[in-house]
């Protein structure tokens, strides 16, 4: 097994030189990761694994570096792997007789896909939990009708054949925010809170995110406003309240970050908010920027208690946005519910590629919120649908009640955001998942016989005040073939499939990642930011990864 040069370190030897004498003595210390063992991996993915570096041995009293190779790692080792995600059954089939109504809330997050990427690419499939399908999907932009009238958004549905089931079609339902120019925003009260700690000491840590809020200081204008808070073992203010227009200044504060010592995240968080609070801007832009690995270790550590925290200083009108980085010890549940519930977005940066997208090109997107607590509601006619299934927005169902009721917490859309859905539908009369009951009625035509669904969507404006609603009805006509669909619905019925693939694709039969890759390649359209074909290569990855000891436990 070859490993690559950064597991080569060096080793300090210490020499004592005896006055007067010629005896020596030589001390070497050298430590060893610590190891966990498992089923033996595919080639690939143990050369990724074997990336791990071990400590620095401690310092002597006189010492020069000497480049010695660690030993080999035994086959079937890899360093003990502490990331953290939420496991969630996919949703359930339903029968439109029993439940004709689904509702959920809208999900504008991309980080579950920035960090698949990063697992194909270290040469593993990624574990349970680690794919969200929605977060796949609302990774790519589409082209989604823009608003036409006077609301914050558009909405586009198209429905099309299913690719991995004659039996069934695929009705997507697409959100269109409007645009906003970096000029167009309001000032904005930005604060950075970094983790400091040692868990970010590491290339995929601190310097990463050092050089993701630079991009970020390149963007802000003179009425922009900037605080930077840190925290490791405790939290402190590393900058006040700054004008954008001082750039070279906040850009010294980012650059003298280090990082050592433990995690005390809420603290940090508390810190942050008050911060926030200084700088508050009326009518503007006030933010929390959390950069971490979401490993709390020191203080408040509790789940349940950090995101309880988010959704109460969300009231004070200050948002919370999560930049997750770091790998091995990666906490991705707490950084997508925290985002969640601090009414932001969350999203992964493993790359400077992926931060300039998050922070200069979608910046807006990621600052300025158009629409908020915004909810989907479809109803199904049981004259055209017999069964249903939502793919993805596990987390985001919401009780029928919901809909209508403003206290009830949804997702927001921001500036220029694209917002997808898809369901996989039952049409009257075809084969479907579930078995015919005995003494159910058969469902008499509900009227409306053109008619597939009926949708509503609700929202809140920014500022908040009653909600307010849109319906309309979506046709039954118009499936005809897949090859006929758009590019936009093929494309993202490939990236479902792979979602649902990744996940152990329970309901896409023999359509495997082969025919993803087809389907895709046939749908890539045009690609002007090299997305869809990023994604092409990342399927044929998994591919390569897909065997049984290929995969993560």
């Amino acid at each position: 097994m070859s490993l690559p040069a950064s597991a080569f370190r060096p080793v300090a030897i210490g020499l004592l030189l005896a006055v007067g004498g010629c005896g020596q003595s030589t001390q070497q210390q050298a430590a060893q990761p610590s190891m966990t063992k498992q089923a033996p991996l595919a080639d690939l993915a143990t050369k990724s694994e074997a990336r791990r570096a071990a400590p620095a041995a401690a310092p002597m009293l006189e010492s020069y570096a000497l480049p010695v190779a660690p030993e080999p790692l035994p086959a079937g080792y890899r360093d003990q792997d502490r990331e953290q995600y939420q496991k969630l059954a996919q949703n359930p089939v339903h029968s439109v007789a029993e439940a004709p109504v689904s509702t959920f809330s809208i999900d504008v997050d991309t980080g579950s896909y920035a960090n698949v990427r990063r697992l194909l690419n270290e040469g593993r499939l990624p574990p349970q939990g680690a794919v969200r399908l929605e977060e796949m999907l609302n990774y790519f932009p589409y082209a989604y009708a823009p608003p036409a009238d006077d609301g914050p958004f558009g909405i586009t549905t198209e429905l099309a054949p299913s690719p991995w089931n004659p039996h069934t079609r695929l009705l997507r339902i697409g959100i269109k925010a409007s645009e906003r120019s970096v000029e167009q925003l309001p000032p904005a009260n930005l604060v950075f809170l970094v983790d400091v700690s040692g868990s970010m000491d590491r290339r995929e840590g601190l310097p990463l995110v050092k050089g993701t809020l630079k991009l970020l200081v390149d963007q802000l204008r003179p009425q922009d406003k900037v605080s930077l808070v840190v925290y490791a073992g405790d939290s402190r203010v590393v900058l006040e309240p700054t004008s954008g227009k001082d750039k070279a200044k906040i850009r010294a504060a980012i650059e003298q970050l280090q990082a050592g010592g433990s995690t005390a995240g809420a603290a940090g968080i508390e810190l942050a908010y008050r911060m926030a609070r200084q700088g508050f801007i009326d009518k503007g832009i006030n933010r929390i920027l959390l950069a971490t690995d979401g490993d709390f270790n020191v203080g408040v550590s509790d789940f349940g208690t950090l995101k309880a925290m988010a959704a109460e200083k969300r009231r004070s009108g200050v948002s919370l946005t999560t930049l997750g980085f770091g790998v091995d010890n990666y906490n991705e549940r707490l950084m997508e519910q925290l985002a969640d519930a601090g009414d932001g977005n969350y999203a992964y940066i493993d790359n400077l590629r992926e931060a300039r997208k998050v922070l200069v090109e979608q910046l807006g997107s990621t600052l300025a919120v158009l629409a908020k607590n915004v909810k989907l509601q479809l109803e199904f006619n049981p004259a055209q649908v017999s069964e249903y299934r939502l793919l993805g927005y596990e987390n985001r169902a919401l009780k029928r009640e919901d809909f209508n009721n403003d206290q009830v917490d949804a997702g927001e859309i921001g500036a220029g955001h694209t917002v997808t859905a898809l369901y996989e539908i039952v049409p009257k009369g075809q084969k479907g998942w579930l078995e015919p009951l005995r003494y159910q009625a058969e469902a008499r035509p509900a009227g409306k016989g053109d008619e597939l669904a009926w949708l509503r969507v609700r929202w809140q404006a920014p500022e908040g005040g009653p909600s307010r609603l849109v319906e309309r009805p979506i046709a039954s006509s118009g499936a005809g073939d897949l090859a006929h669909a758009s590019d936009d619905l093929r494309f993202a019925a490939a990236v479902a499939a792979f979602a649902q693939q990744l996940d152990g694709a329970r309901y896409t039969g023999g359509f495997d990642m082969s025919d993803t890759l087809a389907l895709a390649r046939s749908a890539r359209g045009e690609d002007p930011f090299g997305l869809r074909g990023e994604f092409l290569q990342l399927v044929e990855l998994a591919r390569s990864l897909q065997t049984p000891l290929a995969r993560n436990p």
